[in-house]
């Protein structure tokens, strides 16, 4: 089974599936309908206009304010901090499917069993702790360079399951033991997918789940967890769980038009995409402002395709090579990308300002867009205050 549509429908039904082109969500229980629907928004802990993972739900979430998130992270615990698409945040209900992420670590606690003892024995005792919280000072090799081995065990232990992210401090992480946080029923919950092809076939489910819609090629979007054995999720295995999902009729095929590569949908949200295809274009369309790892955004090539806007998150290139700026977020406004920003906080008051704007090229700047902007950055600058 293959569909057709245009470029503009699915822009729509990605806006649409996003919660971008309607104020319906909003508190906690709104944070748990977005979360429900993508199951993993990336975490990032640089922070000029807020860190990534608030500028995500801040377009969705009316009045959003980030205590809202660390609610659901850090006292009901119905999100976690977890290794996903890199650093991210996810339901607590889906700790079982990360257990062979999990089990690539368990050697490495069992290799320093005393030190992980004895850190147990000082969190069960005061409670969560931090790195600083032990003296453990010995160097070690960590997978991003040498640390105290304190660090380093404690984060082995979080990647193995037996501690959490017990809250933070700005950046600093505080752990504690999982048993504590997470519901036993689903601690000790097995590993829902029996071989390394089910898991492939759920990683690839869940990317799709992540973004809507999304096509079988390499990109960022697949960044993140890996199996504890075989050859790692490559271009092959990537290949077959496609042709698995679509033989099992678990995804379907969307062709676009004047686009060359197809794009997949979950089976079960083609009635939300078959829906939008019947509909007008919006006719009140608004402003909102995204964060640089957008969902949305994870295939950058995927969203120059469908948008005819290019953009690359330039915080990590040297100032003389960046096109537009350091920390720059997209404007979308109805289904289209029209602008980008650089904001910059002033450290002396607090208050933070556009730096620099720059509108897509050949845009025509209408006053509904100007009054739309305009609504979109008052919007923004609530989340702000």
């Amino acid at each position: 089974m293959s569909i057709r549509i245009s470029k503009e429908q699915a822009r729509r039904f990605l806006i649409h599936y996003h919660f971008l082109d309607r104020d319906i969500l909003s508190g906690t229980s709104g944070v748990m309908d977005y979360m429900n629907r993508v199951r993993c928004i990336q975490y990032d802990p640089l922070n000029v206009v807020g860190q990534n993972q608030d500028l995500i739900l801040q377009s969705r979430i009316s009045n959003y304010r980030p205590d809202q998130l660390r609610e659901l992270l850090y006292t009901d615990y119905q999100l976690i901090d977890q290794w996903d698409k890199n650093m991210s945040i996810c339901l607590a209900e889906d700790w079982p499917y990360f257990s062979r992420f999990r089990a690539k670590y368990i050697p490495w606690c069992n290799q320093h069993r005393d030190i992980i003892e004895a850190i147990v024995k000082k969190i069960t005792t005061q409670g969560a702790c931090c790195s600083s919280d032990f003296e453990f000072e010995d160097k070690v090799d960590w997978h991003y360079g040498e640390t105290r081995m304190a660090r380093a065990a404690l984060e082995g232990m979080y990647y193995a399951g037996e501690l959490v992210i017990h809250h933070k401090v700005r950046t600093r992480k505080y752990y504690d033991l999982a048993e504590r946080h997470i519901t036993t029923s689903v601690l000790h919950s097995p590993e829902p997918n029996a071989t390394e092809q089910d898991f492939f076939d759920w990683f690839v489910l869940r990317r799709i789940d992540s973004i809507g819609l999304l096509w079988n090629r390499p990109s960022d979007a697949w960044l993140g967890i890996q199996p504890s054995i075989g050859s790692g999720f490559k271009s092959k295995e990537r290949n077959e769980a496609f042709s698995r999902l679509l033989t099992n009729h678990k995804i379907v095929e969307v062709t676009i038009e004047n686009m060359t590569f197809p794009l997949y949908i979950r089976s079960e949200n083609l009635p939300m995409l078959e829906g939008i295809t019947k509909q007008d274009a919006l006719s009140k369309p608004h402003v909102r402002i995204l964060a640089p790892l957008d969902n949305l955004l994870w295939d950058r090539n995927l969203i120059k395709e469908l948008f005819n806007f290019e953009y690359r998150w330039e915080v990590y290139k040297p100032a003389v090579d960046r096109q537009y700026g350091y920390y720059v977020l997209p404007v979308l406004y109805g289904d289209q990308l029209i602008a980008r920003f650089e904001p910059e906080k002033h450290h002396q008051n607090g208050k933070s300002v556009i730096k620099n704007w720059w509108w897509e090229k050949d845009l025509h700047i209408e006053s509904s867009l100007e009054l739309a902007v305009q609504e979109g950055m008052q919007r923004f600058g609530k989340y702000l205050i």
